[in-house]
């Protein structure tokens, strides 16, 4: 397994291998998003264009098997600012965690711990944020697609030294599998502080 880490104008010609992995990935659940080539690509140009930010690539024989992504929060999109808005906080000095995807045959090979690892590195080597943030979709228990093997990864996320903040809350639209247009989804925050 190769791993690079790959910033600003370097993500480009990785766009595409970038916008497929997503797609397949957050076809699962808790995401079930049916999305497009076209949005993913210009969903990755953000990060193309972002001077800070970070794709950490998975490579397994020159393809890409996985990757994580980040960037500041005041790069992202306004959704995901307002919470911290709301509640007075500085978006400026959060660096958001956005993407995790590994193919399901190469989960399990302590690549989750790597992005973590290297998502945290670069934001603390940043020295211009005092907290690491992500969100998850929130999906009722008995969702009708959930998986019987289904497992949350609230553990994991805590083992990495995130903490859920259910205060901080937004809404985000896109179309699930089963769905004929868009609907919102409530996604919630977990948080890490950047120590000096």
């Amino acid at each position: 397994m190769e791993i690079r880490l790959l910033h600003g104008a370097a993500i480009a010609p990785y766009i595409d291998d970038l916008a497929r992995l997503r797609l397949t990935v957050f076809r699962e659940f808790p995401y079930l998003y049916d999305g497009t080539l076209e949005a993913e690509a210009e969903y990755f140009a953000t990060y193309a264009s972002s001077g800070r930010s970070l794709v950490v690539l998975a490579l397994y024989d020159g393809q890409v098997v996985g990757a994580s992504t980040g960037l500041p929060l005041m790069d992202v999109a306004p959704a995901f600012q307002q919470p911290f808005l709301v509640q007075g906080r500085d978006p400026a000095s959060v660096y958001y965690f956005a993407d995790s995807m590994v193919l399901p045959q190469y989960r399990g090979q302590g690549l989750g711990v790597r992005f973590f690892i290297e998502r945290e590195s670069y934001a603390h080597k940043l020295a211009e944020f005092d907290c690491c943030a992500f969100c998850a979709v929130e999906r009722p228990g008995a969702h009708p697609r959930r998986p019987s093997h289904y497992k949350p990864l609230h553990g994991f996320w805590r083992n990495r030294g995130f903490l859920h903040d259910p205060s901080l809350r937004t809404q985000y639209a896109w179309r699930d599998v089963d769905e004929q247009a868009s609907s919102d989804k409530i996604l919630s925050f977990w948080l890490k502080g950047l120590s000096a």
